[in-house]
């Protein structure tokens, strides 16, 4: 048989790609994924959760910053009207407008602002019928040391020093827990606050009378 009368027209390979013209636009393309309009934006309600969220945290740093801002003011108000490293008797809590936050009324408070700059300080608070205590904290309002009577015994009675103060103290010296307690402030500025409690409002006036003997001055050595 002759194939010279025959042509290979029919055979051309146009009619396969020409079917599969109508799936190419289906067959998906890795290099332009899109995403669905309604994806790329969050909804009212995510952003509303968000917002909600962020209100949250912002209030609850609020609050926790709030003691440490009004230690810090406390401290401004102390140093404007008390003196440095000297013991002040503080008004009740019930008559006056409040020198310090949240103080128990059922206490009789002192204050010593002190001043390590130029030397330690030397503190001396007699123990009173129920309860004393010696707290320290720095400008700032970090307590940093407590102790009370029940753990002193008659008498309270330490030095306050800086680390750097502590750390120039002579080798030979005879340093004790029983007869000399060293107390070391992170800060060379702070307060020493002497709580004495009373159990009866007719006792206040002889625990504040006890207070008087407190001291808080720089230390002779």
């Amino acid at each position: 048989m002759s194939l010279r009368g025959t042509s290979l027209r029919g055979t051309s390979l146009r009619g396969p790609r020409r079917a599969l013209a109508p799936l190419k636009g289906s067959l998906p393309n890795p290099w332009r994924w899109r995403l669905p309009a309604k994806a790329a934006r969050p909804s009212i309600l995510l952003r509303l959760a968000i917002i909600l969220v962020l209100a949250a945290l912002v209030h609850l740093v609020s609050i926790l910053a709030m003691p440490a801002l009004a230690d810090r003011a406390a401290f401004r108000r102390l140093a404007a009207d008390h003196p440095i490293n000297e013991l002040v008797l503080l008004p009740d809590t019930t008559s006056a407008s409040g020198a310090l936050p949240m103080l128990d009324p059922a206490f009789i408070t002192a204050v010593c602002l002190y001043d390590l700059s130029k030397q330690p300080l030397k503190i001396r608070v007699p123990a009173t019928a129920d309860y004393t205590s010696v707290s320290f904290y720095t400008a700032r309002g970090v307590g940093f040391y407590a102790l009370s009577d029940k753990a002193a015994g008659r008498v309270i009675e330490l030095d306050l020093m800086t680390p750097t103060q502590k750390a120039a103290m002579p080798e030979d010296e005879e340093i004790t827990a029983a007869d000399r307690l060293v107390v070391t402030s992170p800060s060379t500025t702070g307060v020493a606050l002497v709580r004495a409690f009373s159990r009866d409002r007719d006792m206040r006036d002889m625990i504040r009378h006890q207070l008087e003997a407190a001291t808080c001055a720089p230390s002779a050595s």
